[in-house]
């Protein structure tokens, strides 16, 4: 029913069931460990109202299993992206897997739990701060390579006016190839980089 996916390695999808509506996977040696992915199988969906609550779960120091809240899934959202690089020194919540049985863990091994909650209980959780992946500075970053790439190729290509017209009367040149100035090329790429530092989704309306 669910999988994760932790950055640089294979899916897992060895979930093991702790008490009645409560799923974990392990997660070995977790400290080197930025981002993952939690998702829906597809195999067997959630029942009509109800949702995911995902978890982190980190070794304590008295050997109990302290619980973070990531965010979530459902049938409308099969998957989610969580950071996890800032989650492990920090204070966690309370346990929301009491009665769960994990096992013994080794000090580097973390825990994603999954919690099937109503869709109403889950909206009124908080996730915890910094756990949410941002996906506007990876996009923006690769539209800028994308863009400076670009316009780099374009003008290796680049020839002057006078160049085109010595070809053009020596009886050379292609008349079916097409020109642009490399001052347009320039003007747009400095329009479109603004609008993408000022509104990152200006490109979905």
């Amino acid at each position: 029913m669910f999988g994760i996916v932790a950055s640089g390695r294979l899916i897992n999808t060895d979930v093991q069931q702790a008490a009645e509506g409560q799923f974990f996977l392990t997660l070995e040696q977790a400290e080197s460990v930025g981002h993952v992915v939690v998702f829906l199988t597809g195999t067997v969906p959630f029942n009509p109202g109800f949702a995911g609550a995902i978890y982190f779960g980190w070794p304590s120091p008295d050997g109990g299993i302290t619980w973070q809240y990531l965010g979530y899934i459902s049938n409308d959202k099969p998957s989610a992206i969580f950071k996890l690089a800032r989650l492990k020194p920090t204070n966690m919540g309370s346990n929301p897997f009491m009665g769960g049985t994990f096992g013994t863990l080794a000090a580097t091994t973390a825990l994603i739990g999954i919690t099937v909650e109503t869709v109403n209980d889950i909206i009124a959780k908080q996730p915890a701060e910094d756990a949410v992946a941002s996906t506007i500075t990876s996009y923006n970053e690769f539209c800028t390579k994308m863009l400076e790439n670009f316009y780099n190729y374009a003008s290796s290509f680049a020839v002057g006016q006078m160049d085109i017209a010595t070809v053009v009367a020596q009886g050379g040149g292609n008349p079916s190839v097409t020109y642009v100035p490399m001052q347009t090329l320039q003007r747009w790429y400095d329009i479109f980089s603004k609008r993408l530092a000022t509104h990152p989704n200006f490109w979905k309306s």
